[in-house]
């Protein structure tokens, strides 16, 4: 499997385009941006996108979902626990980034935990990982695990915001992602990636 990382929209959102070097297939896990140049890249590329699978439902997460959708014929997967937070994305946008506003259309398909996705051979399993938001997903491919705004290399997501929530946040790690081998790599939302072990040891959260 082929990992391709763009940092883009306004908050500079990680978006990790999977492919399965042998099909072609791919997923692209979070879509922050709908600049041209970025839709091109993919779209005239050898890959073929079969979904965008999303994170959770912020809006520096999912602001290129519409017109992916619309260019790549593609359906964009979210926790229907977050569907709250799609709607919000102008009032956050104006809050937060101090941006014109933007209406992302709804989104239909849904992810729960333990959902599976194929691409060629590989699988990606979803894990319900709450805290920074009520529908916040991980995605474990292999080794590899692409955690959202939930883990981040020596800290863990914002829980102030709407339905945020530390304890369940700090549950979440605990509970479903330490329990990963420490050799799984860890590729979060924002910033560096990191391992589950190397977090084990240093995260802010250990002591809690």
């Amino acid at each position: 499997m082929k990992i391709t990382t763009f940092v883009k929209g306004p908050i500079d959102a990680n978006n990790y385009l999977l492919t399965d070097e042998a099909t072609g297939e791919a997923v692209l896990i979070d879509c922050s941006s709908s600049e041209e140049n970025y839709i091109n890249e993919i779209k005239h590329s050898s890959v073929k996108l079969k979904h965008i699978l999303l994170t959770h439902g912020h809006f520096d997460h999912i602001l290129g979902v519409d017109k992916f959708k619309k260019a790549l014929g593609v359906d964009a997967y979210v926790s229907k626990d977050d569907l709250s937070q799609v709607k919000l994305v102008p009032d956050m946008m104006q809050m937060f980034a101090g941006m014109m506003p933007v209406n992302i259309s709804e989104i239909h398909n849904f992810v729960s935990d333990g959902d599976e996705f194929t691409i060629g051979k590989t699988t990606i399993k979803a894990i319900s990982t709450p805290g920074h938001t009520q529908g916040g997903m991980s995605y474990l491919v292999e080794d590899k695990l692409f955690s959202g705004d939930t883990l981040f290399q020596g800290s863990v997501g914002r829980c102030d915001l709407l339905d945020g929530d530390f304890n369940q946040i700090v549950r979440s790690i605990k509970d479903k992602l330490f329990v990963l081998p420490d050799k799984t790599e860890v590729f979060p939302g924002h910033g560096p990636k990191t391992t589950i072990g190397f977090e084990k040891k240093y995260n802010e959260i250990v002591n809690l």
